[in-house]
């Protein structure tokens, strides 16, 4: 039980990753706030960890407003008694909308992306880590994408969102290591999404396939790199951000030849 004894605040974890991790969590003996703007796919996350013998609980929000943050944190403390891990999972569904290149990209756009890819986080952050210093160790871990790392076509708001988180993670781990608290992000390559993905074709896959050493991602292996930054095993880790991405960092992606 890597995570007994802990509570974690998840954001974004009403579906794909975040529920992976959510689920993960919970399994691995932490208390868990499962958190997202639709009540009946956050209810089915909790009842999943329940089922499986785990504790959760389920509070609505929107991390666009300010407000969000301090009552995710204060529910938290509320219900558990303690918050000592938060995951920044959220992310802009504009992402998939309304980015591009950054000639085609809107005001309403960059703001909602910088606003819920880096605002909220470190709203969250702002309020969570004074629990976390009360608790006496805490561990940030931000979700973060390759395309912080590599340019990426046509996602102007997406990867410029990401340097930032990466950037904010670096900052956190060196105000407050001394307090026992660590911050680091996870670099994570294509991850199949069960929406996004159902309909993916041959040739698509080849293509995606092709900018990775190994394979496409899963949740899964996302989830278990934000475990791993969450518990005690990584305590004399903090400031980095780990690429889980199948190599895609690493050599130049083989569809370029």
């Amino acid at each position: 039980m890597r995570l007994n004894g802990e509570t974690a605040l998840i954001t974004g974890s009403t579906s794909g990753l975040g529920r992976e991790i959510a689920r993960l969590f919970a399994r691995e003996g932490a208390r868990v706030v499962v958190t997202g703007r639709d009540h009946e796919r956050g209810a089915a996350v909790v009842t999943d960890i329940e089922a499986e013998g785990g504790t959760g609980s389920f509070v609505a929000g929107d991390l666009a407003d300010e407000a969000i943050a301090a009552e995710l944190v204060a529910h938290a403390v509320a219900q558990f008694g303690s918050l000592t891990v938060l995951v920044n999972n959220a992310v802009s569904t504009d992402v998939d909308r309304h980015d591009g290149p950054v000639t085609g990209v809107d005001t309403e756009t960059w703001e909602r992306t910088l606003r819920v890819n880096v605002l909220a986080p470190a709203w969250l952050c702002r309020a969570a880590i004074p629990e976390m210093r009360r608790a006496g160790h805490g561990s940030i871990v931000n979700i973060s994408s390759k395309a912080a790392a590599r340019g990426t076509p046509r996602l102007a708001a997406y990867s410029a969102s990401k340097g930032a988180l990466e950037a904010l993670t670096r900052s956190i781990a060196m105000d407050f290591a001394a307090e026992g608290i660590r911050c680091n992000a996870v670099g994570l390559g294509y991850v199949i999404n069960d929406r996004r993905d159902a309909s993916m074709d041959d040739a698509r896959r080849a293509r995606l396939e092709g900018m990775h050493l190994t394979r496409l991602g899963t949740a899964t292996d996302g989830a278990y790199a934000a475990l791993y930054l969450a518990s005690r095993e990584s305590e004399f880790i903090t400031g980095i951000t780990l690429p889980v991405d199948g190599g895609a960092t690493t050599a130049r992606p083989l569809t370029l030849g």
